[in-house]
């Protein structure tokens, strides 16, 4: 790996260490059982989508990772479920704090910190695999995608989410950092780069997406629209549905065939 690479993820894991994602939400002292409970009742209320995609239920008797588990919302919601899970993430004290909250909800799960990139386990060692808003901020995003495919066994479900380039907040952002600042021509994937979130974030189109996750059958791809996109366009997202969402969630199987 490159050391410009390794910078770039440096940059990225000091951010999100410095502000898991989704604590802003919570005002109880962190680490607490209401702290958890303040960024899963936000988590749902801007985002109840989610279980519609996660199929928590489902996960029940079945071998699940979890690749960026943040504050651990999603993964506590597998475990509840009858999963066994398996979660890791890029920052120390997500993971800390995840540990953390199995154990105050007297779950097990194993919970490490590493690289997305280069998932510390075996081939085919899970039945599904799940990310959400999480592989676009990974230098490499199409490698973390190949891991996640390869982990996952033969036949078993791969469930990411990753930001759509050509949304309602993604226009939003470069009206604000482009075009209001004299930069007609700067690009979406710029400002992206620069003003969503950790430097380096990533927004992808339809085409490339399906590209990036050619290794799955079924492939099937869902734009989402979000309170996020409604903060910029307001009643223009209900007028469009769906159609230029923030969120762009895929989904498919790893094939029954023996690979590569």
């Amino acid at each position: 790996m490159s050391e410009q690479s390794e910078r770039e993820k440096g940059r990225v894991r000091s951010y999100w260490d410095g502000e898991p994602c989704g604590s802003t939400h919570a005002e109880a002292p962190e680490g607490t059982l209401d702290y958890f409970r303040q960024v899963e009742r936000r988590r749902e209320e801007l985002e109840p989508f989610i279980a519609r995609y996660a199929n928590f239920e489902g996960a029940r008797g079945k071998r699940l990772l979890e690749i960026g588990v943040g504050l651990g919302t999603d993964l506590v919601r597998f475990a509840r479920a009858g999963a066994e899970v398996t979660g890791v993430d890029l920052t120390p004290r997500a993971v800390a704090l995840v540990r953390r909250r199995l154990a105050l909800e007297g779950l097990t799960g194993d919970v490490r910190v590493a690289d997305a990139e280069r998932l510390p386990f075996a081939d085919r060692s899970f039945d599904r695999v799940y990310s959400w808003g999480v592989l676009h901020h990974t230098p490499d995003t199409q490698r973390a995608i190949d891991e996640a495919i390869r982990v996952c066994r033969p036949g078993g479900a791969v469930c990411v989410m990753l930001y759509g380039r050509h949304s309602w907040l993604a226009y939003g952002l470069w009206t604000r950092f482009a075009l209001l600042r004299g930069l007609p021509r700067r690009s979406l994937a710029d400002v992206l780069a620069h003003h969503m979130e950790s430097e380096g974030t990533k927004g992808y189109a339809f085409a490339e997406l399906r590209r990036m996750f050619a290794g799955l059958e079924g492939l099937h791809l869902r734009r989402v629209a979000t309170p996020y996109d409604r903060r910029v366009a307001g009643p223009l997202v209900g007028l469009a549905g769906d159609r230029l969402g923030w969120f762009v969630v895929i989904r498919g199987r790893v094939p029954v065939a023996a690979r590569g």
